[in-house]
């Protein structure tokens, strides 16, 4: 499947590890989007009002896949969400926001795009496919974007 098959739900690390020029693509702001959550952690961002455009709203859906996420996580488990050291506050919500995306696009239809998790976090990647999500990591969603580059002109 190509490029356009694919909707890209990014973590903050993959903004992060991907830079500026690739968040200001046609490709990024065409196939990306960013779980508010993840706009929050990214609010210094110099581009910031642009990736807001991108934002995926959270909505009951996302919320009702979220509680799914969370259920599926041992109350001992600090890898994908650690509240105590304020890490991974995001993390659930990036794997819920997928799941909506990928329920409420295919609603109905035959085909659909493939809702992908892009995240450097392992414990994201892991959770999305436990849900039957494709995940993608930093360095592979780079190689996508620059891959895009090449193949079209400015």
């Amino acid at each position: 499947m190509n490029a356009y098959g694919r909707i890209y739900v990014i973590d903050n690390n993959a903004l992060v590890f991907i830079k500026r020029e690739h968040r200001a693509s046609n490709f990024f702001k065409q196939y990306c989007r960013i779980p508010n959550e993840v706009l929050h952690e990214a609010d210094g961002f110099p581009d910031i009002d642009d990736l807001r455009q991108l934002e995926y709203p959270v909505t009951a859906g996302v919320l009702a896949w979220l509680t799914a996420v969370m259920d599926t996580v041992p109350v001992n488990d600090t890898a994908l969400v650690n509240l105590y050291h304020n890490q991974g506050n995001a993390d659930p919500l990036v794997v819920a926001t997928a799941l909506d995306g990928h329920h409420c696009s295919n609603d109905g239809a035959l085909f659909g795009p493939t809702w992908t998790v892009v995240s450097g976090d392992e414990a994201v990647q892991n959770k999305a496919r436990e849900f039957g999500l494709d995940a993608m990591t930093n360095p592979e969603f780079l190689s996508v974007l620059e891959g895009e580059s090449q193949q079209r002109p400015c």
